[in-house]
């Protein structure tokens, strides 16, 4: 019988696709591989041939980072792209094992939101919005322009940003934005921005912590000022 190919497996089967809809950790060592390679033989799928691979390995990934690309070359279906992209991909396996997590910046209080963002605004001659999402210590998950804009104020989509806070896990939010003009008074637009969030966030059940104006020099914090 003839052997299907990975493009005529059922989509939730195929290596990438798997990946995108289950997530990396849903994926066999020979499938992870299979996508690096893209394609194997004329006579096996690029799963099958890692499979095979990986089975001379005693399915040991430090043994298959011990190989070399000739060693790889040897199997029908392994040319020199894909014994070096293999080989690659096990060094950074490596490096990635050497490295510490990288520390997230604890922004739970509108000074250290200031000192965090103040160096990317400062310079700016236009208003910029960005959101901050948090976990529940108040540790950064990351930050997003939310909008680029005018001189004195910028188009903000409420919608956008709950959307952005969902899809991160965020529990806790900050907003900031910059005045060019260097004046800290909140302007209408920017309480209403303020209070629409306030009560997305009351909806969603995620803690609105504060909406932080910034300028060269100093900030205004909706929260220290008690209205958040």
């Amino acid at each position: 019988m003839e052997k299907l190919t990975i493009n005529q497996w059922a989509e939730e089967d195929r290596p990438r696709e798997k990946l995108l809809h289950q997530g990396a950790e849903a994926l066999s060592n020979a499938e992870l591989l299979a996508i690096l390679i893209g394609s194997g033989s004329p006579k096996e799928s690029a799963v099958d041939l890692m499979k095979r691979v990986l089975s001379d390995c005693h399915n040991n990934l430090n043994t298959l980072g011990k190989m070399t690309a000739r060693e790889l070359m040897e199997y029908n279906g392994v040319g020199e792209a894909k014994a070096i992209t293999i080989l690659a991909a096990c060094e950074l396996g490596k490096r990635r094992q050497r490295e510490h997590p990288e520390e997230r910046p604890d922004l739970g209080t509108a000074t250290r939101i200031y000192n965090y963002m103040h160096p990317t605004m400062q310079d700016l001659d236009v208003e910029e919005f960005w959101l901050l999402l948090l976990n529940q210590n108040y540790r950064l998950i990351k930050k997003i322009r939310i909008s680029h804009g005018g001189i004195t104020e910028v188009s903000v989509d409420v919608r956008i940003i709950m959307k952005e806070a969902v899809l991160a896990n965020a529990t806790i939010m900050a907003v900031c934005h910059n005045h060019p003009s260097g004046n800290l008074r909140p302007s209408r637009h920017d309480e209403a921005i303020t209070t629409a969030l306030q009560k997305a966030c009351e909806l969603m059940r995620i803690h609105f912590m504060d909406h932080v104006i910034i300028t060269d020099g100093s900030y205004f914090s909706f929260h220290e000022s008690g209205r958040v």
